[in-house]
């Protein structure tokens, strides 16, 4: 993405947050169970985001959500059997690509929640901590880069679980910088799992998205205070 877009998208997400207020019209069922359509509604559109984002033609299997570990793992399969709501979006420009990947999961009971959201977990403390690849070619090219992850746990607003974060570092003769998100929330009945990448071409060093932390955290927090009624 070019500058100017990468200040937009920033403000955008800032704005984001005045959504955080508003609850949705949909009430969970009386025994305090969410609903999927309470769950759809609370994702966030492409104008919610900013002027340039849009939903991607093509999306992801519905049987997986998003790769935890980043490098070369696969998606994450859908632990147990939710309702899966999901909500793609992306923001794409010369320079680089945004992206948010937003999943809900929604199970029948809060154990079968909790249960699903342990099995992500397991999956996220078994990263490790730092991967090197060498370059790809063909239809998937792509430069030599060293990719390194953590795992905390996360709260907001009530709902529990963890976050891991992911940077990329391409092969210097290739300046580019990759940051990756994965939250995984869950409270009653649903599990949320939210992913925010920004790729940016021509930059090579580790503060070449200073407000990384502060958008997908912001995100996140929109959508867990619609799903929170607040």
């Amino acid at each position: 993405m070019v500058v100017t877009r990468v200040v937009r998208a920033a403000l955008a997400v800032c704005a984001v947050a005045a959504f955080a207020g508003c609850s949705s019209d949909d009430s969970p069922d009386p025994d305090g169970t969410v609903t999927v359509d309470t769950v759809r509604n609370a994702l966030l559109k492409p104008a919610e985001v900013g002027p340039t984002w849009k939903a991607p033609a093509e999306s992801a299997a519905p049987n997986q959500l998003v790769s935890i570990c980043g490098a070369d793992t696969a998606p994450a399969g859908v632990p147990g059997k939710p309702q899966l709501v999901a909500a793609p979006l992306s923001d794409e420009g010369t320079e680089g690509v945004q992206s948010l990947t937003q999943l809900g999961l929604v199970y029948e009971d809060a154990v079968s929640a909790a249960t699903a959201l342990a099995t992500l977990r397991t999956i996220a403390d078994a990263c490790p901590p730092s991967v090197s690849r060498p370059a790809k070619s063909g239809d998937r090219e792509e430069p030599a880069y060293t990719e390194t992850a953590t795992t905390a746990p996360l709260e907001e607003g009530g709902w529990i679980g963890f976050v891991t974060t992911r940077q990329k570092q391409y092969d210097k003769a290739h300046p580019a910088t990759a940051d990756v998100a994965v939250a995984a929330l869950a409270r009653g009945n649903v599990v949320l799992v939210d992913q925010y990448a920004i790729y940016r071409l021509g930059k090579s060093d580790a503060s070449a998205n200073p407000q990384f932390s502060a958008d997908w955290q912001k995100l996140v927090g929109t959508t867990v205070k619609r799903l929170s009624g607040q």
